[in-house]
């Protein structure tokens, strides 16, 4: 292998911040991933994409999320960047069993082996880590 050749992936897919896009999100989401954690990464777009229309200017008129899957033989990596307009960045929030709302990322980060949330003026992103335990000669068809 050159030394300047990657062994990671990256795909990108701006969404308009409409409620149907979070389905379009998860179905390119199953599209790119296969294997064992492809069902958990479905999750993951699917609770973050919802969270970036439902409490971001994602979903206002015009708004929109990035999605970003990154995939390396080790780590797969799920982004979701929203457009702001929030005074305060996405945190996981333990709720009790008869909270409506608010359990999102707190499945996110018992699902995921790692989050983060990067705060930006921009907006926000959130990024969930999926650890493949794959060796160096994995591929795209294992994941």
């Amino acid at each position: 292998m050159h030394e300047y050749t990657s062994t990671i992936r990256v795909w990108g897919l701006t969404c308009p911040g409409f409620p149907e896009e979070v389905s379009r999100a998860r179905r390119w989401t199953r599209d790119i991933l296969r294997g064992p954690l492809a069902d958990d990464a479905e999750l993951i777009v699917s609770e973050l994409s919802a969270n970036a229309i439902l409490h971001t200017a994602s979903g206002h008129q015009s708004g929109s999320f990035y999605l970003t899957i990154a995939v390396a033989p080790q780590m797969i990596t799920l982004s979701v960047t929203d457009d702001g307009g929030t005074g305060t960045a996405p945190k996981v929030e333990h709720q009790d069993e008869e909270a409506e709302h608010g359990r999102g990322l707190d499945m996110v980060s018992a699902i995921a082996h790692k989050v983060t949330v990067h705060e930006s003026d921009e907006g926000h992103t959130v990024t969930a880590a999926l650890y493949t335990g794959a060796g160096p000669g994995a591929n795209r068809a294992d994941l």
